[in-house]
């Protein structure tokens, strides 16, 4: 009797996980769609990375980037799906990182042959940020001081310019040239 309620609850348990092995997507690295592109072509793929660049609205429809740390994958998406995306990484701005769900295309007609995902979920994992960037005082110091140093030089060449002694050697040896 233990034996057959357990295996009943066994086939109950594993049965009640294939809605998530045959329905969720499958997640893979950038790497991975550009090395088995066809393999992933037409399929539904869940990407993940820090949206990078900039953020393009194309009338009710968008273009984002995401990097997941060694390439960047172009992302089609609804103006409603990215409506929440406020950060893109650059050298002032950490993006916002998510996770995007969608059909991948190696060659998508509709974009001109270019790879990319058509998004379907969009998921914001965490925000990004500003990036305040501290001054160095060092290279403004070396800054000043070869600042300083060429004004110093420009101010001597014009005192030495003006001497007629000066000017008239430059002038004899101008014509010694000749």
């Amino acid at each position: 009797m233990i034996r057959k309620v357990f295996s009943y609850l066994l086939l109950i348990s594993s049965l009640s996980l294939l809605p998530y092995v045959y329905c969720s997507a499958q997640i893979v690295s950038s790497s991975g769609l550009i090395n088995d592109a066809k393999d992933y072509d037409g399929k539904t793929v869940s990407y993940s990375g820090e949206i990078i660049g900039d953020i393009m609205i194309r009338k009710d429809y968008a273009w984002i980037n995401v990097n997941d740390g060694k390439n960047a994958i172009g992302i089609w998406a609804t103006k409603d799906l990215i409506k929440d995306l406020h950060y893109a990484g650059s050298y002032n701005a950490i993006g916002d990182s998510l996770e995007v769900t969608g059909i991948f295309h190696r060659s998508c007609l509709e974009h001109g042959g270019d790879l990319d995902i058509h998004a379907k979920t969009i998921t914001k994992m965490k925000s990004g940020s500003i990036v305040l960037h501290k001054l160095n005082y060092k290279l403004l110091k070396i800054a000043g001081g070869l600042s300083c140093a060429l004004v110093l030089v420009w101010l001597l060449r014009m005192l030495l310019l003006r001497k007629p002694w000066i000017h008239a050697a430059s002038e004899r040896i101008k014509r010694n040239y000749d």
